[in-house]
């Protein structure tokens, strides 16, 4: 008879006791030519992550010329003075790099991770692309197409049209922030090489500029590699650009954009409201979350779980442009998408919930729960180098100091229930929100306009 054998247990490992932890600080400096450094030590993480802004905001670009910041920021990596597009991208995968650009109303951002082995090949690689792009005019061109191959699918897209609506609306007509970040059909067809040089050369120098890297830095001389890679790029010294103030309407009204036949009707409900640097923002922060950051906040609660309107509904706060003189402004906007014939009857509840926080204010299991994920998790967040170096990079973009991150996570645990309630109250106050109304406007004209949120009218999609 065949003995059975015995089963042998190990003890269950028990949890170590927890470590406090804050946002990592950086160093900083700056390179004889004049580029600004942020570094910034993570042992143990061998894929390091650089990020480099420069001081080319969209409201620099040539009117008429909306996007050529965008087809600037494409073409970084599309060949240099010693490589063609090809063999640049053909260089940029035998590092096991990636490199990435864009441009938004701060400025041009360039984000590169690559092995800490090949930092220094990668390093050479971006600062060629800065130092030389080639601009090809086949490859403007290639890119121009691209991007008019994207507006009409944009177009198509539900919340991006009805995110363009919404700064068509919420800014003057005059200012870039009312028209689409990376231009129109009109404005990109008119883009070549010779528009993309003249932007570059306006525009981008390293005296204006920011390199952040984080990653395990670990043995590496620093100064060494950054003096061969990013201080070889020479160019003029400037001062930054100045920055004009954010101005906005937000007197409430309603915009549908009309889509006859169309099942689900996308919500865009918004307004601009205070920056990082205002002290309301950790308040403001908070009690957003608690309105609508996550599935157990409390739009989603009523709108969701309770009537079935929809799949999800978010309270967001995005920093369109941030400045210490008080000249900047975030976006405050409430998004998500219903069935067409719950349109008025969502709009009817989301309204009511925002009458009761303003009546009754948010609850001291609302404002933990948040707290909880907002601040619990934070450490997680930021395992990677890149997630490390993205936020060390918005600060820099938004004139915030080194460590206003670890900063705003004490505030927010310090924030009480009464000031969340307050900032979220004045954050989406019921009669100064515009709302937009991706959908079709003979189901749903009726019932909104019977809500009395505001004067309603009706455009085309196209």
């Amino acid at each position: 008879m065949t003995e059975l054998a015995t089963m042998q247990f190990h003890p269950q490992p028990r949890p170590g006791e927890a470590r406090p932890w804050a946002f990592p600080a950086p160093e900083r400096g700056t390179l004889d030519n004049g580029l600004t450094l942020l570094s910034c030590h993570r042992p143990g993480q061998q894929v390091v992550a650089v990020e480099v802004l420069l001081d080319a905001p969209l409201e620099a670009e040539p009117a008429g010329l909306d996007g050529v910041a965008t087809i600037m920021a494409r073409a970084f990596s599309e060949g240099t003075d010693k490589l063609s597009a090809e063999e640049f991208a053909a260089e940029l995968e035998r590092c096991g790099a990636t490199l990435d650009a864009h441009a938004d109303h701060p400025g041009v951002r360039l984000s590169l991770e690559v092995p800490v082995s090949r930092l220094a090949k990668a390093l050479g690689l971006l600062a060629d692309a800065l130092r030389a792009p080639a601009f090809a005019d086949n490859e403007v061109e290639r890119l121009v197409r691209n991007r008019l191959d994207e507006i009409p699918h944009e177009l198509a897209n539900p919340a991006r049209r009805a995110a363009k609506e919404l700064s068509k609306e919420l800014f003057p007509a005059a200012s870039r922030m009312s028209r689409p970040r990376q231009g129109t059909e009109e404005t990109v067809t008119k883009i070549d090489s010779a528009a993309v040089r003249a932007f570059y050369d306006r525009h981008v120098r390293p005296a204006t500029a920011t390199a952040v890297i984080v990653g395990d830095l670990a043995g590496i001389d620093l100064d060494e590699l950054l003096g061969d890679t990013l201080g070889a790029w020479k160019g003029s010294s400037a001062e930054p650009r100045p920055v004009p103030p954010v101005s906005a309407d937000d007197t409430g009204r309603v915009v549908i954009v009309d889509r006859p036949g169309a099942v689900q009707t996308q919500l865009l409900i918004g307004r601009t409201g205070a920056d990082r640097h205002d002290r309301v923002w950790p308040a403001q922060v908070l009690g957003t979350y608690c309105l609508g950051g996550t599935l157990t906040s409390r739009l989603d609660r009523v709108l969701r779980e309770e009537k079935g309107y929809t799949y999800g509904v978010r309270a967001f706060g995005q920093v369109l442009r941030s400045a210490p003189d008080g000249t900047g402004a975030a976006m405050l906007a409430i998004s998500g998408s219903v069935d067409t014939p719950n349109t008025g009857p969502a709009l009817a509840d989301l309204w009511t919930v925002l009458r009761t926080l303003a009546g009754e204010g948010l609850t001291d299991a609302e404002r933990d729960v948040a707290v909880q994920n907002l601040v619990g998790v934070a450490p997680l967040k930021y395992e990677t180098a890149a997630a490390v170096a993205a936020t060390l990079a918005d600060q820099v973009e938004q004139h915030l100091p080194d460590d206003y991150q670890a900063t705003l996570y004490r505030q927010l645990a310090a924030t009480g229930t009464v000031e969340a309630t307050a900032a979220a109250v004045s954050a989406f106050p019921v009669d100064r929100l515009v709302t937009i109304l991706v959908g079709d406007a003979a189901q749903i004209k009726e019932p909104v306009e019977a809500l009395g949120i505001g004067e309603v009218t009706v455009v085309s999609a196209e």
